[in-house]
């Protein structure tokens, strides 16, 4: 299996059931992750800013995501930002793809990635539910597995598979669907 460079923008890094299956997905081998500082910024910020973790957490799962991955970290040249005609405030989310050579930018804010900024390099921007859905047709079974490794990981709340795809539904619904049709 070809494993590819995907771009994981700030916002499907920012819901922690999306964030998980994404990260699992990579952790199984079936695409490489890259992100920047201002992507992680951005996913981590608005989670303090909305709430939902402390500094402090969010600094754990800062590093703990680029310890897991060290490799996805990739610093943008500023001055390639400018040259980009996408949304100004995801020029730097396309950058990044130019810098590590990504197909693939995973971003539910697809208006950013106008076709006509991504065709000149190659890249194509897809949604959290298109990625993970290519990821299952890619190979269902690991797909099973990466739901499974989630699963297992979840203490606090403990979960079953069918929790976790009622969580992932209404950002995946087509991944869900999947599941279901295969589990019949």
């Amino acid at each position: 299996m070809t494993v590819f460079a995907v771009v994981l923008d700030s916002c499907v890094l920012y819901p922690m059931y999306l964030r998980d299956t994404l990260l699992c997905a990579a952790e199984a081998g079936l695409y490489q992750p890259y992100w920047t500082e201002e992507i992680l910024e951005g996913a981590f910020g608005n989670l303090i800013k909305d709430e939902r973790i402390t500094p402090q957490k969010a600094d754990s799962l800062y590093k703990l995501v680029n310890k897991a991955f060290p490799e996805a970290m990739i610093p943008v040249t500023p001055k390639l930002i400018p040259c980009m005609d996408n949304h100004e405030g995801d020029r730097h989310v396309l950058a990044a793809a130019l810098i590590a050579k990504a197909q693939v930018i995973v971003s539910d804010n697809l208006k950013h990635f106008p076709e006509s900024s991504l065709n000149q390099f190659r890249v194509e921007a897809q949604s959290a539910d298109t990625f993970l859905t290519f990821l299952w047709d890619l190979s269902p079974e690991t797909m099973v597995d990466v739901l499974r490794t989630q699963v297992k990981g979840k203490k606090k709340p403990k979960l079953t598979i069918l929790d976790l795809l009622d969580r992932l539904k209404e950002q995946t619904p087509t991944l869900v669907q999947r599941y279901q049709t295969f589990n019949q």
